[in-house]
């Protein structure tokens, strides 16, 4: 950490401290440059640093009595939006890095490009939607809400999950649903290795082909309540007719051990 002035160095320029590998930023403060008007407001984030723009992020839906803000010129920074705990509608305008929209509880975002690592990770009650692609880890360790990517996505998305519902309309990566906990997983197109390894419960769907399952995870048959809930996401998020979907589920046979460790025999015996 070193003593420098703001970026720009004109007369405008604010001494503080600056960590120059970008890991931290402790004197920012909510720059208060959004246009406000009325319930909504516009927030332009090019020259804003990760902090001040989620500073400014709650400046508007805590303070300011905002409940619809566009976020312009993301430029594909990590941890945009994260910690968000109140109702609101954020559209961020283009893309995001790693761990965008976590830790949320309750906000509704819209994103119109992409997502790196963790989108949406430990996310509690909301609704976040991407237009495009997401990377791995997407949805990791999900608690509630809905989270609907339009494109692909990487590996091990929902790992961990616990609740909520995550929908990809493209592909996903290998070891989709690894320890599901509970929750569900629409997934529309193909996915690949190790489908639902170590599961626990919960149910995942899939409209194409599965490369593989993982341990302990199988093939079920549909009910009327799977079919209605395949049909209302789609409805909801307008994602077309569904065609036909397979469901899969935990095996149970994990729940049990069929022997003893070495050291857990000799306690018994």
């Amino acid at each position: 950490m070193e003593q420098v002035t703001d970026a720009g160095q004109g007369a405008g320029a604010r001494p503080g401290r600056y960590d120059v590998r970008g890991l931290a930023d402790p004197d920012a403060t909510a720059p208060k440059t959004s246009v406000i008007s009325g319930s909504t407001a516009e927030l332009d984030a090019a020259d804003l640093s990760t902090r001040q723009v989620n500073l400014e992020l709650r400046r508007l839906l805590y303070t300011e009595g905002v409940t619809e803000v566009t976020v312009l010129n993301p430029k594909a920074r990590h941890s945009i939006a994260a910690g968000l705990l109140v109702r609101g509608r954020i559209r961020i305008a283009g893309s995001l890095g790693y761990f965008g929209c976590g830790l949320i509880d309750g906000p509704e975002i819209h994103i119109t490009g992409r997502v790196g690592w963790s989108a949406a990770e430990n996310m509690m009650s909301g609704v976040v939607v991407v237009d495009k692609n997401a990377g791995s880890l997407t949805g990791a360790a999900l608690r509630g809400g809905d989270l609907v990517v339009r494109g692909d996505v990487g590996a091990r998305t929902g790992i961990d999950q616990k609740g909520g519902t995550i929908i990809v309309g493209g592909n996903a990566g290998s070891m989709t649903g690894f320890m599901l906990q509970r929750g569900r997983q629409i997934i529309c197109g193909d996915v690949g290795h190790g489908l639902g390894d170590s599961m626990y419960d919960g149910a995942i769907y899939v409209g194409g082909q599965v490369a593989s399952l993982g341990v302990d995870c199988v093939e079920a048959e549909l009910t009327a309540a799977d079919h209605e809930l395949i049909d209302r996401k789609f409805r909801i998020y307008q994602l077309g007719q569904p065609g036909p979907f397979r469901k899969f589920v935990c095996g149970r046979k994990l729940w049990n051990y069929d022997s003893l460790e070495p050291s857990e025999r000799k306690l018994v015996l």
